[in-house]
């Protein structure tokens, strides 16, 4: 067997982070290409495209209130409802993701109206909430796995900085989910 192998036998941590990191760079490389246009749009757009949007602050909306719920199970140290919640979470925003690469793939942006007054708040939500978007996946992905674990203290190190930029970035999505919809193409 070779040490590289053996090495990584001997820590599932290294599969792990490079599996986030794949990951990571995957979904990231993936949205640069959808806003960039670089892969053809089909020539006809399912007329359920433009649900998307709304259903994406639908996920988003539920994903703030079972990020509190989580909270909350936990500070009452009811690990197991935590935990499930905690997944559910995570395969809505997992969900989330799908029906966001796919309508920014299909229906491509929407602007905002340079003449709107609250321009530049909506400029300054969108903006932070995309920052904070590209750099929670990777913090969110090694807390779930470091909880599923049972590793609790690194668990909770990675939390303290996972969990409010993950709380942020979901109630973000429905502000601007509100700010842009009137301006969908529809």
């Amino acid at each position: 067997m070779s040490s590289t192998n053996q090495e990584t036998q001997n820590n599932p941590d290294k599969v792990v982070f490079r599996g986030v990191l794949a990951t990571s760079i995957f979904v990231f490389v993936t949205v640069i290409i959808l806003n960039r246009q670089l892969i053809p749009k089909p020539d006809n757009i399912p007329s359920w495209t433009y649900f998307l949007p709304k259903l994406n602050a639908l996920i988003n909306g539920t994903c703030t209130v079972l990020l509190l719920v989580s909270l909350y199970f936990i500070r009452n140290k009811n690990i197991a409802a935590h935990k499930k919640t905690n997944i559910i979470t995570f395969g809505l925003s997992s969900l989330f993701l799908v029906s966001y690469i796919l309508f920014h793939w299909l229906a491509g942006d929407t602007h905002y109206p340079e003449n709107a007054p609250v321009r530049g708040l909506y400029f300054f939500i969108l903006i932070t909430h995309i920052l904070c978007a590209a750099s929670v996946l990777p913090l969110i992905l090694l807390s779930f796995y470091r909880g599923l674990q049972m590793q609790v203290e690194k668990h909770k190190k990675l939390v303290r900085f996972t969990y409010p930029i993950w709380l942020y970035v979901t109630i973000t999505g429905v502000i601007v989910y509100l700010m842009i919809s009137p301006y969908y193409p529809l």
